[in-house]
């Protein structure tokens, strides 16, 4: 039961996602790609984000009781993210950060004298509630400010401390769903709240923002205690109204949703039928289209780079394929990565949308996962390049993110350095984008029952916690790593060594690919399914990759078609060693009939560059 909470309110909802989309737009991809001049032009190296959870990020306090209020387990301001703790992230080879759960959402701590009173707690998950029940999308969660008063400001310096670090700063746009208990306390003067006009009788009207179930009242999940069955809390024995009810965010047409679904939210309406088949009523331009393309120019005029689209496979392609080109008119530069979960949806998210970049998720990091535990082969990671070889540009690669386990949970790897073949594929596998989550860096394993989320093997996003390894990078706001052992160091490095290169290398963020661990599996130079070569090569820069996902040592020798070595520059009557870009020391020398050779341990990698 301790994983059914955040197991059932996203992988299981997320897969029903995927289906509804599939029902709306069909199987067909969409092939005709859009000029380049049409995208946003990102720089030549490569995207490298990372994600951190604001509240979460600069907290130094321990006490990690569970359901614990702010007051007990404490909470990260924006100030916490200093000059020093910008200057340590930048360091690691990140180019933007991606500042999860910026915005007001539904909680369950009480700002009364703000104007933002505590929700009812049968629509908060967990005490500081989830950051994508947003509750205002014009307002800044105040637990993030040291001033509530002035938590605007505090955000804008914290933008401002971003661009002059060398950075750019990412936020969530949450468009699929709000809180239930959403109201805008700082729209723009003359700009109707979501919902304030809508027709209450009529469960679809291309004109209403929300989906609504006529004459049936709202009911809270059963049999749930909101704090726990140990700790509930106080309600004055009053359950939430809401008459008549609102459609759940995860298109759960039921007055009762379950607490394995997205309970705590209501689906935002972009004209779309769901109930009557899936009718589309886009002219004229809905109300809600309007309403959210202003929320993007508002947040994009505070200096925000970019906007991570939460659930975008939700939202129908028609609606990104209108606002993206409105919101860069006016800001040409600004990003928007789509979290999105269906491979079939991917080129008409591209193409049709218009987005940057768009999560792998179900192919790349489902594969590499399943490696890592001893399951599958590695040739389907050859698979997955051929058959995204389009559009990997767009792609953004991960192993660990908030909907994720930590790589160094008990219950995924227990040992975050079996995870660093991975993330050797994830940052160098193509030219699209790589991420990380805090504390992957120094092996943080999202330990304890949090809260909502129970004992999980995820860092929680529903509650106030402290994040004990990555505490020790903190190190009181030092941002020095003063508390990190020897081997947290350690990792910290790869991560570095690996990122920057990622980032830097011709190779890598511009070069071509092709796969070597077919052939060689051919000639039993290779025998474990579960080791993995590749070369990338992109004028002098001549890289051959090689991970092992194997718990078993391995001798590789490696041999380099004459055709692709034709292709990387290697003949002549040079002599080529290769040197390992990781610090591992070793060096390999490319005989003349282009073959090298080397041990592998278990779990091993190596980033060869050839001169």
């Amino acid at each position: 039961m301790a994983n059914l909470y955040t197991l059932g309110s996203t992988i299981m909802s997320k897969c029903i996602a995927s289906i509804c989309i599939l029902l709306l737009a069909g199987c067909t991809q969409t092939r005709d790609r859009i000029p380049e001049t049409a995208m946003t032009q990102q720089p030549s190296g490569k995207v490298v984000v990372y994600q951190l959870m604001t509240r979460l990020f600069g907290n130094t306090q321990t006490a990690n009781q569970p359901y614990g209020t702010r007051e007990v387990n404490g909470v990260g301001k924006f100030s916490h993210i200093n000059e020093t703790a910008l200057s340590g992230i930048r360091e690691l080879g990140v180019t933007h950060i991606w500042y999860t759960g910026v915005l007001e959402h539904a909680t369950l701590s009480d700002y009364s004298a703000m104007g933002i009173p505590a929700d009812h707690p049968d629509i908060v998950k967990g005490r500081a509630g989830s950051p994508y029940a947003i509750r205002d999308y014009y307002d800044i969660d105040p637990d993030l400010a040291d001033q509530p008063g002035q938590r605007m400001k505090e955000f804008e310096d914290l933008i401002r401390r971003t661009h002059d670090a060398g950075l750019k700063a990412i936020i969530d746009f949450v468009p699929n769903h709000v809180a239930r208990s959403y109201r805008s306390d700082l729209k723009p003067v003359g700009v109707a709240d979501l919902g304030e006009n809508d027709d209450v009788s009529r469960p679809f009207s291309p004109s209403n923002n929300f989906y609504y179930l006529p004459g049936q009242r709202f009911q809270s999940p059963s049999n749930y205690t909101s704090l726990g069955a140990a700790n509930p809390f106080p309600s004055n024995g009053k359950a939430y109204e809401e008459f008549p009810a609102k459609v759940t965010g995860n298109d759960q047409f039921v007055p009762n949703p379950s607490v394995y679904e997205w309970y705590e939210t209501v689906k935002l309406n972009y004209g779309v039928d769901i109930q009557g088949g899936r009718k589309t009523y886009f002219e004229p331009v809905p109300d809600t289209w309007g309403k959210m393309k202003d929320i993007l120019i508002f947040w994009s005029g505070k200096g925000v780079d970019g906007f991570r689209c939460d659930m975008a496979e939700m939202v129908p392609v028609e609606f990104w394929n209108w606002v993206i080109p409105q919101v860069r008119a006016l800001y040409p530069d600004v990003l928007f990565i789509a979290e999105i979960y269906n491979p079939r949806e991917y080129r008409r998210y591209i193409d049709q949308g218009r987005f940057d970049f768009l999560y792998d998720k179900v192919q790349l990091y489902d594969t590499l996962r399943d490696l890592l535990r001893q399951h599958g082969s590695a040739a389907y990671i050859h698979h997955i390049q051929q058959e995204l070889a389009d559009i990997d540009r767009h792609l953004v690669h991960f192993m660990e993110n908030h909907d994720e386990q930590r790589l160094a949970s008990p219950q995924l790897l227990g040992d975050p350095w079996k995870a660093c073949p991975a993330m050797v594929v994830s940052a160098t596998i193509d030219r699209g984008a790589v991420m990380v989550y805090f504390g992957q860096e120094v092996g943080e394993p999202g330990a304890g029952s949090e809260g909502f989320g129970q004992d999980d093997g995820r860092t929680t996003m529903f509650d106030y916690w402290g994040v004990p390894e990555h505490q020790k990078w903190v190190n009181n706001h030092a941002y020095d790593g003063g508390g990190l052992s020897l081997e947290q160091k350690q990792l910290r490095i790869f991560y570095s060594d690996l990122l920057n290169l990622a980032r830097t290398s011709p190779a890598i963020a511009q070069g071509a690919y092709e796969d070597l661990t077919s052939e060689l599996r051919k000639t039993g130079a290779i025998q474990d399914d579960r080791v993995q070569v590749f070369a990338r090569y992109f004028e002098s820069d001549r890289l051959v990759i090689v991970s092992s996902f194997s718990d078993k040592p391995a001798h590789l020798r490696i041999a380099i078609p004459p055709a692709l070595a034709e292709k990387m520059g290697l003949l002549g009557d040079n002599t080529w060693n290769g040197r390992d870009l990781l610090g591992s020391g070793t060096d390999v020398a490319l005989s003349k009939d282009f073959v090298f050779e080397v041990d592998v341990q278990p779990f091993g990698y190596y980033i060869f560059k050839f001169k």
